[in-house]
């Protein structure tokens, strides 16, 4: 790695300030729906208290408060379930910076982003937060590619490493050496907005398959009829060049309805049958064998994004598949973040995969082959301090 690592840093007798990702799901009430990013984080703060941090404080975001404080969005809940979860009192304190932390084992800062030194990568609230501790941990993969205060601007004041979810999400997303055959599955909804990870991946995959609305556009740059189903018209040409690379498999069936609803009839036409008057909504029978019998070829799978209208049952049946097919393989499985996170997590599948990042946009740009300014940030403070 070119950034330092937690594993067998000497913590014994310091006070460690660690970045999580707390941005978990609330309802209107502000209650955690999914706790999924905060298990994440365990391993990082149960290595830090079995080997003998003074203190760890712990910091993040949760919601979109923009500078100011939003009663639902304080850091409570979040202190609680961390709480139960490590069987260790947690002490949540009432802002991130300008007090006088408790001389307690565990801290939870209050929302960073009540702050807006955190989202202007502010120097003077870096230099607050670093203040608390002798050592920083960034373990908030989901945040490393925003140059926000505390994954940016604090590595100036502290050494700095990379806790084990951010060193295990580097190492899985970068897809630099994979075990072949590698197959991804990529299931988006435009070309426009994956164009760099699909030109990424071309570039190392072996295979390609194609599904969700994306797929659309490439039927009709073959000059096929594709009835109302989402399609970019001004991608058409790009979808052109692209399907003369051969590493791309498309979906031969398709599960079409009139309207996008639970209730509504669907039923399988093949790809080139499509009706003028409906709508493709998830991937056919015919097309769940010829993926799997390609995944089943894969020494590394790599899945990002629900391959039907996942939301909406019955046109969830092509991603659920998948999702068993993949992990009854013995190939190293990477599921991408965001709505593929959530969906194989609501499958109840997660913990068959290899590693299930908790980035969305992190994870994104990381395929897409884009430098992450939490992690640059990491490198460069390997530069100026020694550990």
């Amino acid at each position: 790695m070119d950034f330092y690592t937690l594993d067998g840093l000497k913590v014994e007798g310091k006070k460690v300030i660690v970045r999580c990702e707390f941005n978990v799901p609330i309802d209107k009430e502000g209650n955690i729906t999914d706790d999924f990013r905060i298990k994440k984080s365990l391993p990082t703060i149960k290595y830090l208290l079995d080997n003998g941090a003074k203190q760890v404080v712990l910091m993040s975001h949760l919601g979109k408060p923009k500078g100011v404080v939003i009663d639902i969005l304080k850091m409570n809940r979040v202190a609680s379930r961390l709480q139960q979860l490590l069987g260790v009192e947690v002490i949540k304190v009432d802002d991130s910076v300008d007090i006088t932390l408790p001389d307690s084992r565990i801290i939870l800062l209050e929302n960073l982003r009540f702050n807006p030194g955190e989202k202007e990568n502010r120097e003077e609230f870096a230099k607050k937060l670093a203040s608390y501790a002798d050592i920083y941990v960034n373990d908030a993969f989901g945040t490393c590619h925003r140059s926000h205060a505390s994954v940016d601007a604090i590595t100036k004041y502290l050494p700095s490493v990379a806790g084990f979810l951010v060193e295990k999400e580097v190492e899985m997303l970068s897809l630099e050496i994979p075990d072949r055959p590698f197959v991804a599955v990529l299931g988006c909804a435009k070309i426009s907005d994956k164009i760099k990870m699909i030109e990424n991946l071309l570039s190392k995959v072996d295979v390609l398959l194609l599904g969700g609305a994306i797929v659309f556009t490439f039927l009709k740059a073959k000059g096929l009829e594709i009835g109302k189903s989402l399609v970019e018209d001004e991608q058409l040409q790009t979808a052109k060049d692209l399907l003369y690379n051969r590493k791309i498999v498309l979906p031969t069936d398709i599960v079409v309805s009139n309207e996008i609803s639970e209730n509504s009839k669907n039923w399988v036409v093949k790809a080139e049958n499509i009706p003028k008057d409906a709508i493709g909504l998830d991937i056919g029978p015919d097309s769940i064998q010829l993926f799997s019998n390609m995944i089943k070829t894969g020494q590394t799978i790599f899945w990002n994004g629900p391959v039907g209208v996942f939301e909406v049952p019955p046109y969830d049946n092509g991603t659920k598949e998948l999702a068993k097919i993949i992990t009854n393989t013995s190939a190293k499985t990477i599921v991408g973040g965001g709505d593929t996170a959530s969906a194989v997590r609501h499958i109840g599948l997660d913990e068959r995969f290899s590693h299930v990042s908790t980035g969305g946009g992190a994870s994104i740009e990381m395929i897409q082959g884009n430098e992450l300014p939490g992690i640059k940030a990491l490198i460069e403070n390997k530069k100026n301090f020694i550990l």
